[in-house]
């Protein structure tokens, strides 16, 4: 007896190519076809390697999907966009088919369960409740689905998986939303001076254990004065780690081009090179970046 996936897609002729119909047309029922090509590949007869596939296996996938969103979303191409978004799309149907594998949930399940959220977290559209502004909205937000979550706390719901940086932000976020927070940016300012003279004590006393905790709070301070002046101290710092890798590419070619590779051992090449020659060269990338930027 033919499959339900088997039944759906031989309405699809995979080698005739389908019009997209016109944004303002487009409904998402295309997702339909999107699942039945999924539940082909795990079908007895399907793709070996989809078939071995599991929640724990998928895990890096839907982070690195994730993550090729966010660069897609950086790079401002907005058909490299729709690309990545594609790709995680294919971890929520993939794993919501595993679900289904193991009798648990299947896809509108997820869909259901994400719009009566929706719904529910949105009163002031779509219920009575009104909300004069976007803080207003969120913190109506966290309201809502503290009462939902019952015991759960404030903080249960930020992944520990996300990078720090954004972990942290998030955190800030939640705990400003109940009022635990500074009230504005000159205090989260001060408690990051305060950190850092915590941490030059430590680095003067000399225990590790204590650095790295007076370290973590410097950061952590640091993250709260970015949501204070409204910086996504993620996408900072993975700007000025681009800005770096960038500048740094210019001094390795200065290297290569004026004395042979960087020093050490054998080849014939310089020594070690001092700081101030290194520093020159940084220069030069700085102030060619600034002239192709107009500065």
């Amino acid at each position: 007896m033919e499959t339900l996936a088997n039944q759906t897609l031989a309405r699809f002729d995979e080698n005739e190519p389908r019009p997209v119909p016109a944004l303002e047309l487009q409904d998402g029922s295309t997702l339909t076809r999107l699942v039945a090509v999924m539940r082909r590949l795990l079908a007895p007869d399907g793709c070996p390697w989809d078939r071995e596939q599991s929640f724990e296996t998928l895990r890096k996938y839907a982070l690195e999907e994730a993550c090729e969103v966010i660069d897609a979303i950086d790079s401002g191409d907005r058909a490299q966009i729709r690309e990545e978004l594609g790709d995680l799309l294919l971890q929520v149907v993939f794993q919501a088919e595993l679900g289904r594998r193991e009798g648990a949930f299947a896809i509108d399940d997820v869909v259901s369960g994400i719009v009566e959220k929706l719904v529910t977290r949105h009163p002031h559209v779509f219920g009575d409740l009104d909300a004069k502004d976007a803080d207003e909205v969120l913190r109506n937000w966290e309201k809502i689905k503290a009462k939902e979550k019952g015991d759960r706390g404030i903080l249960a719901g930020v992944p520990r998986s996300l990078p720090a940086l954004v972990r942290a932000q998030r955190i800030g976020e939640k705990v400003e939303r109940v009022g635990f927070d500074w009230e504005d940016a000159r205090g989260s300012r001060a408690k990051v001076a305060e950190e850092m003279g915590e941490l030059d004590r430590a680095i003067e006393g000399g225990s590790a254990a204590a650095i790295e905790e007076e370290m973590g709070d410097v950061l952590f301070a640091l993250v709260n004065l970015s949501r204070h002046v409204k910086v996504d101290a993620e996408g900072a710092l993975r700007r000025t780690i681009d800005k770096f890798t960038r500048r740094f590419a210019h001094v390795e070619a200065r290297v290569k081009a004026e004395h042979g590779g960087w020093g050490g051992p054998g080849g014939g090449r310089e020594a070690n090179l001092p700081l101030e020659v290194l520093d020159r060269y940084w220069e030069e990338a700085k102030k060619q970046e600034q002239k192709t930027e107009g500065r």
